[in-house]
């Protein structure tokens, strides 16, 4: 590898430290964590679990949860190219985080339906009960709002994409 070469690597691997650990904080596994933030990274568009590995400077061992998880929630999507042994991870970066919150809008529905059988059990003539009204409240405004904010997100995506092509030097 070049100088310039390995300064971009441990730039690359700096950042998937840094985001990964922001992703384990909010909620991700350790190992998937540090794989999605590799891959949302790195210019691949494919991956085997050896080149996971070997981005990551770990063994494949430890990539083999991780993209079992990160295939069951949606980021990659496993393929096989014909005549050979190893599965392809490729992040399906189409709508990515618009997919995520769309399934987060999964369970804020769930929440609200679970906290207004509790309501009916328990009624709302009580502290309790009025916390769970206003619980329930703030989870179907925020359910409402997230909506909104992916109907709206096709049309700002376009908007910034557009401006980062006009932003982009001429080369």
């Amino acid at each position: 590898m070049t100088a310039g070469a390995d300064d971009e690597r441990i730039a690359l691997l700096r950042f998937v430290e840094r985001f990964a650990l922001t992703l384990r904080e909010a909620g991700l596994a350790p190992m998937p964590a540090r794989v999605l933030a590799y891959a949302l990274a790195d210019d691949a568009d494919r991956y085997t679990a050896g080149d996971l590995a070997r981005g990551l400077g770990v063994s494949p061992a430890a990539i083999s949860g991780a993209v079992r998880y990160l295939v069951q929630v949606g980021f990659f999507v496993r393929e096989r190219e014909p005549g050979t042994r190893s599965d392809l991870y490729v992040l399906d970066d189409e709508d990515l985080w618009s997919r995520f919150v769309s399934a987060e809008m999964t369970s804020l529905d769930r929440f609200v339906q679970e906290i207004d059988r509790g309501i009916a059990a328990l009624g709302v003539d009580r502290p309790g009960g009025r916390r769970l009204a206003e619980t329930r409240d703030f989870m179907a405004f925020l359910r409402a709002e997230m909506a909104d904010v992916i109907a709206r997100w096709p049309a700002e995506r376009n908007r910034l994409a557009a401006g980062r092509t006009e932003a982009a030097p001429a080369g």
